[in-house]
């Protein structure tokens, strides 16, 4: 079922809105994904990115990965995000990396992409496919931006079967859970938008290894929450405590993990 429109642009709003706030830095750290540039680079390995590629992060947030991958590997990378706010953040990290020459960074929403058909190498998108309301469409514009042979590469949450009711509203949403998909899905997702999977490689330890730290970080939290010290638009403190405890439980149970995938366009 598509999200209608008003949904959709909530959804949009919310994501940019948490992702802005100092909640998101305490909790997630600089890189919001798991596995942190550690498993950015393993994308780079898997899309081959070589000096003269241009590669596009979708929903780039604050930079760290667009950065490290043009430090690492050489390519010019161009971030798109929803977020004006990040957008300049991320600006400002390509600035003080001595890194402007190969790396810029653009308002955008990857279900409307900026550019013209052909302009991309490869595309990377991470820990964020998820919470695309229309994923059909994001999907078709990744193939649409990509030249001819060109790859994208996403990380992405994971799950097997159905999720707790806990796991159901918008904080569980932008957060990459509720809309969590199977592997085989992300995969049908490309496919359909005329993608060929090449690999797909599971790393539920990270997803693990980062609701661990969250909740470690919600303990500590608490006191600075409860003295107004935080911005922290529209999240209820307790519902973050129940959602990070259920995705625990559901992450030890084997429902909820993570992985990569890379395809190319035919």
């Amino acid at each position: 079922m598509i999200t209608s429109a008003p949904a959709a642009a909530e959804i949009k709003t919310c994501c940019a809105a948490l992702y802005e706030s100092d909640w998101a830095r305490l909790l997630l750290g600089e890189s919001f994904h798991p596995g942190g540039l550690e498993l950015t680079e393993r994308l780079g390995k898997l899309l081959d990115l070589r000096p003269g590629q241009r590669v596009l992060d979708v929903a780039s947030g604050t930079g760290a990965s667009a950065v490290y991958l043009a430090e690492k590997f050489g390519c010019e990378v161009v971030g798109i995000d929803y977020s004006e706010e990040l957008v300049g953040q991320a600006r400002r990290r390509a600035q003080e990396a001595g890194l402007a020459h190969l790396v810029r960074f653009e308002l955008g929403d990857s279900e409307k992409l900026p550019f013209p058909d052909g302009s991309f190498d490869a595309l990377i998108c991470e820990c964020s496919f998820c919470t695309f309301p229309d994923k059909h469409t994001a999907a078709g514009e990744f193939a649409r931006v990509l030249r001819a042979g060109g790859r994208v590469g996403l990380s992405d949450v994971t799950r097997s079967g159905p999720l707790p009711p806990e796991l159901s509203g918008l904080l569980a949403q932008i957060v990459c859970i509720s809309e969590a998909l199977p592997s085989d899905r992300y995969a049908a997702l490309l496919e359909e938008a005329g993608f060929r999977i090449d690999h797909i490689e599971p790393h539920p330890e990270v997803l693990e290894t980062t609701v661990r730290n969250v909740r470690a970080s919600l303990l500590g939290a608490e006191l600075i929450f409860k003295v107004k010290k935080l911005e922290i638009p529209g999240v209820d403190f307790e519902e973050a405590r129940i959602v990070a405890a259920s995705a625990a439980r559901t992450i030890e149970e084997g429902t909820l993990g993570y992985g990569l995938l890379m395809a190319t366009l035919p």
